[in-house]
């Protein structure tokens, strides 16, 4: 961060801080605003952490989970709550998102807000919205940029073992269990301090890698044995699922989460895409090895964005059309694909 003094000149001074994270947030979104949380609480801020969605049940142990003010499909009242607290903020923290638009309803309520924005995140292509920037698009998760902010600032003895475990759980998926590509030496070292600070790798890694529903599961087998295509001249394998077929299986938040890894783990894949349908738009998650941009590809043609191997999209049209716009396009990639 550039102007880090000015920022810990408006950290000292307790006040009313709102940390907000993107729609349907993953384990590094939710991870790095509430490990962000209860380092803001120590310093004696009164913070209220905001999402605008629900998200996966296997991230409910996390500490300060209880205090979340989630919107819902089913109440006002969240909504209303998030859009005062945003209003009477001292400072909103914008965390795991480059662009407003990631927080839907809300987007409009954090643009007009009166209180000092800060940014952190990953993504590539930020928006300019923010007063104080903690951006590294090389970075493998916010929540290690959270970390190295509190580093800067010199305060790394407020992290206890819950905040540390919030932060080691972003640091932990958003690189795969430490096997994608965006591990570096620095993700090492971040998980290192984490862990030496009180975090529990092994506690972490149970809640999320291995606590799961048989409905879950048996999405997983059904996706493996009935879903996964391969189109071998283009090292692309694809999952399509409908709203039947995740009704079938009772689908909850987060079920979904990694099923588009199992298309990228076959042999000769260069590209895996995930798309299913969420009634209101199909999703789109996009995954690639080496040099292919997914993040292109999303944003050229499905309205998203992201990482270069790690994106996703949307799409307003059916399944089956958002499919063949998909097949459709990928002769156009079929050079960079075949490298």
């Amino acid at each position: 961060m550039k102007n880090i003094q000015a920022f810990k000149a408006l950290i000292d001074v307790p006040g009313r801080m709102v940390i907000i994270t993107h729609f349907k947030p993953d384990a590094d979104a939710l991870g790095s605003s509430l490990g962000l949380a209860g380092f803001l609480k120590k310093k004696g801020h009164q913070v209220t952490v905001i999402t605008p969605s629900d998200y996966p049940a296997f991230l409910s142990w996390m500490p300060g989970n209880s205090e979340v003010v989630a919107l819902s499909n089913e109440s006002k009242e969240p909504e209303k709550k998030a859009k005062t607290a945003i209003a009477a903020a001292d400072a909103v923290f914008c965390l795991d998102f480059s662009s407003l638009k990631r927080i839907e309803d809300l987007e409009e309520s954090v643009r007009k807000a009166p209180g000092k924005k800060i940014l952190i995140d990953h993504h590539l292509e930020p928006d300019q919205f923010a007063d104080f920037v903690q951006w590294d698009a090389r970075a493998a998760s916010t929540a290690g940029l959270v970390f190295q902010l509190i580093e800067q600032i010199d305060e790394k003895q407020r992290i206890d073992a819950n905040i540390a475990n919030c932060l080691y759980a972003g640091v932990m998926t958003d690189t795969g269990g430490f096997r994608h590509s965006n591990t570096t030496q620095t993700e090492f070292l971040v998980a290192s301090e984490l862990t030496g600070l009180g975090a529990n790798p092994s506690y972490v890694a149970k809640q999320i890698y291995d606590t799961n529903s048989l409905e879950r599961l048996k999405l997983t087998g059904f996706v493996l044995s009935k879903k996964l295509q391969v189109v071998p001249d283009y090292h692309t394998a694809y999952i399509t699922l409908t709203s039947d077929e995740l009704k079938q299986f009772s689908s909850q938040t987060g079920d979904t989460e990694g099923l588009v890894n199992y298309g990228l783990s076959i042999k000769g894949i260069k590209l895996s895409v995930l798309m299913y349908d969420r009634k209101e738009e199909i999703k789109l998650s996009f995954r690639s090895l080496g040099d292919f941009s997914v993040n292109e590809m999303a944003r050229k043609y499905f309205e998203g964005g992201g990482h270069k191997n790690a994106s996703g999209g949307t799409s307003r049209v059916s399944l089956e059309e958002t499919l063949q716009r998909f097949l459709k396009i990928l002769p156009e990639y079929k050079s960079q694909l075949s490298n």
